[in-house]
């Protein structure tokens, strides 16, 4: 990917092309793109639904759709940490490493091992990750890091425009529900980390078990706990 300048020639051909195509068909090409760019094997886009769980909306093959279905299954992996903590995350061997055990117990026998996930913001908040693989154990290298951000303002641009144009379907429904209730959630994580000591994963993952207990939705959840100081069932249990 060495030539920064052939870089961005490469992102603005995207971006250009992309403008006549509906969103999902514009996602798909600059995916299917990153793949050829970055010499990689498989690259997704995983976007937060009303749950706050991160799902694909697209992805280049297989196993990349299987690395992004289990790690929205098990709550982990490096594309579930970028979302949260809003930070790229990366892993020389999804197999091997020890953050993520269920993940790591489920990619085994699949050709997915280095992965780096890099989130994608609108309003400076991440509301998802866009996640690249190879088939072999890789220390990512800071350059190849720093183009990948590069990469993912391009996946910015393409969803803020469709925001912007309130286009009608289901992806900026989405984005837009994630936009207006990203906050609250990000202050209920932060109210478990602070009085359980807890990791913001470990938050989200309990912020979102509650959720699904209840079937109600996490943004609900997380302001009855600023509320209130409590999970549902949490009172019952302790009287």
């Amino acid at each position: 990917m060495g030539d920064p300048a052939a870089l961005a020639g490469s992102l603005r051909a995207l971006s250009e092309r992309a403008a006549d195509v509906s969103l999902i068909e514009a996602l798909q090409r600059v995916i299917d793109a990153c793949v050829e760019i970055f010499a990689v094997r498989g690259c997704g886009l995983m976007l937060a639904d009303q749950q706050g769980d991160l799902h694909y909306v697209v992805s280049s093959d297989g196993p990349g759709r299987l690395l992004e279905k289990l790690q929205s299954e098990v709550n982990e992996g490096p594309c579930v940490f970028t979302y949260i903590d809003n930070d790229v995350v990366a892993t020389e061997d999804v197999t091997a490493d020890s953050r993520w055990p269920a993940l790591a117990d489920g990619m085994r026998g699949e050709r997915v091992r280095a992965v780096v996930g890099v989130p994608v913001r609108l309003a400076g908040s991440s509301l998802g990750s866009l996640d690249v693989y190879r088939d072999a154990p890789y220390r990512w290298r800071d350059d190849e890091i720093a183009a990948l951000q590069r990469y993912a303002e391009v996946i910015e641009g393409l969803l803020a425009t469709a925001v912007r144009a309130e286009q009608s379907n289901e992806v900026v429904s989405q984005l837009q529900y994630a936009l207006d209730y990203r906050v609250v959630i990000e202050r209920g994580i932060g109210y478990l980390m602070a009085r359980d000591g807890l990791t913001s994963v470990q938050a989200f993952g309990r912020l979102r078990a509650a959720a699904r207990s209840t079937r109600r939705k996490v943004v609900d959840v997380a302001e009855d706990l600023l509320r209130s100081g409590s999970l549902p069932g949490e009172a019952a249990a302790s009287s």
